[in-house]
């Protein structure tokens, strides 16, 4: 697995984590935030796992 993919799958875990974090606070608008987060860094996450595969 490619460097940058395992920083974006981190970042896609803290993400939910802290969504999870915000819903249970309360804080409705900033977990909406963090899922969109999540959202990008996972599919930036297949974009550099399909990446490394191809060898680009």
């Amino acid at each position: 697995m490619p460097r940058l993919a395992v920083y974006a799958l981190v970042v896609c875990l803290l993400a939910v984590a802290a969504a999870v974090v915000s819903f249970v606070e309360g804080s409705v608008l900033i977990g909406v935030v963090w899922i969109l987060l999540a959202g990008l860094s996972s599919n930036m996450t297949w974009y550099y796992v399909r990446r490394g595969r191809t060898g680009n």
